[in-house]
């Protein structure tokens, strides 16, 4: 099965002005998001991509605007179901006076309980994104074989619950994992499991690149069947 490459989108208006966007329309990437979008395509170039799926939100497309004038070949598609969590009457708000909610408590501790006045529910968010991810899964391998890796440029909270999806954690545990903007995070999905092979990483991906099974370094990759590398792959 494929190797998905989430990508959060680079940094927002919101992120340094303390808001809860949201799907607020026309949030767009501030001058460091920018300059953090114009490094992924050398980030990105040891890698062969099939596809980049992302958010119709325009963050997202920014992010990955660099990306598509540096490989003209790759195919875009937006997937409404990666969109970010709806929070209803909280989007657009300052995060500092959100904090002084009492529903913040069961975001922060409970959120597999959680709805949003007027929004989703959070366990809804993790379900519509985890059914993209497995939707998309087989029509990449499909179309473009087991070994096929390609991307979705999304939201924290989507990422993040798709981690802890991957990881079988409980939703409620989800808040553990962090991702920056435009980190990526790697998936490697098997017939068995999935592996985590990144998390929020902003650095170097060569090592992610397809290599011979004999060459020796990089990121072990699981069996076909999803079997993991004996001793944790040392």
């Amino acid at each position: 099965m494929p190797t998905l490459l989430l990508v959060r989108h680079g940094r927002s208006t919101a992120n340094t002005s303390g808001l809860l966007a949201g799907r607020t329309p026309d949030v767009r990437l501030d001058e460091h998001g920018a300059a953090q979008a114009a490094a992924l395509p050398a980030r990105l170039a040891p890698l062969p991509l099939a596809a980049a799926v992302h958010s119709p939100l325009e963050r997202c497309r920014q992010t990955l605007a660099p990306l598509a004038r540096a490989r003209p070949e790759l195919p875009l598609h937006v997937e409404e179901r990666i969109n970010e969590c709806d929070y209803g009457e909280w989007t657009g708000r300052k995060l500092a006076e959100l904090n002084d909610e009492p529903l913040m408590a069961g975001v922060q501790q409970h959120p597999s309980a959680v709805s949003f006045p007027g929004g989703e529910t959070m366990r809804g968010m993790q379900a519509r994104a985890v059914e993209a991810v497995r939707d998309w899964n087989e029509r990449i391998e499909r179309e473009h074989g087991a070994d096929a890796t390609y991307l979705m440029c999304s939201h924290g909270d989507i990422i993040k619950a798709l981690v802890a999806d991957a990881l079988g954690m409980h939703l409620d545990l989800f808040q553990r994992v962090h991702v920056e903007p435009c980190s990526i995070t790697a998936i490697r999905y098997t017939p068995l499991r999935p592996f985590l092979l990144r998390l929020g990483d902003t650095g170097d991906l060569a090592s992610l690149a397809p290599r011979e099974e004999d060459a020796g370094g990089g990121v072990p990759r699981a069996g076909g069947d999803g079997t993991a590398a004996v001793g944790g792959g040392a």
